[in-house]
């Protein structure tokens, strides 16, 4: 199974895209995971990225290629994945279309997952990461706790700056001037299935699933 997984920043498809990948054995492949793994090792790519990033910004076509095209190169990727976060441009999708045609990749699903951007504000809003490990939590998961239930370090949990207010808005923005257009395509092309992101992850999860068989 080969899945493009679409939704604004904060939807929930990053977990569903976990779920996901163990449910149907195929790795998930998360740009923005990649990015800010390279951000914390402080490498060139992450000293570039982290700038724009830190902005809201989308990080330029150039370089999220270039990971896709290595990523999707090796040999867990030959038998199914799904696209977390990619492609973000118009760009972006038509240089996906030639790298699939260059892998011999014909058949793949394209799958948006839908939500109220004030709900998806709140949900960012709500997130704290650990400066030590990186893990992300709601502020649910760590209330009362002064240290981080993944690594142990003590207080620990900060507001990143991607997920402050000003800068959740403005990726939406982003999202809505960059991304919608992706979907756009994808839909003179394909039939794009549409889910519900609202609601609890198992629910929204079991959607997904009993789409994909239909």
């Amino acid at each position: 199974m080969r899945i493009i997984l679409f939704g604004a920043p904060g939807v929930g498809k990053g977990t569903q895209a976990k779920i996901l990948s163990s449910k149907l054995n195929v790795p998930h492949i998360s740009t923005g995971d990649i990015l800010r793994r390279s951000v914390k090792d402080q490498t060139e790519l992450g000293k570039r990225a982290q700038v724009i990033m830190n902005r809201g910004d989308l990080v330029p076509d150039d370089i999220m290629i270039g990971i896709i095209k290595e990523r999707l190169d090796k040999p867990d990727s030959r038998e199914g994945f799904i696209l977390d976060g990619f492609p973000r441009t118009e760009i972006q999708a038509v240089a996906l279309d030639k790298l699939f045609e260059e892998l011999g990749i014909k058949d793949f699903k394209v799958i948006n997952i839908d939500a109220d951007e004030n709900e998806i504000v709140k949900r960012l809003n709500n997130r704290r990461a650990c400066n030590s490990c990186g893990k992300i939590f709601t502020l649910e998961q760590i209330k009362g706790l002064n240290k981080c239930p993944n690594c142990n370090a003590k207080n620990s949990f900060y507001l990143r700056d991607d997920d402050k207010e000003e800068v959740i808005r403005n990726r939406m923005e982003v999202f809505k001037a960059s991304t919608m257009p992706v979907l756009n395509y994808y839909n003179s092309k394909c039939d794009v299935i549409t889910i519900n992101g609202i609601g609890n992850i198992e629910d929204v999860n079991d959607s997904i699933i009993s789409t994909l068989k239909k």
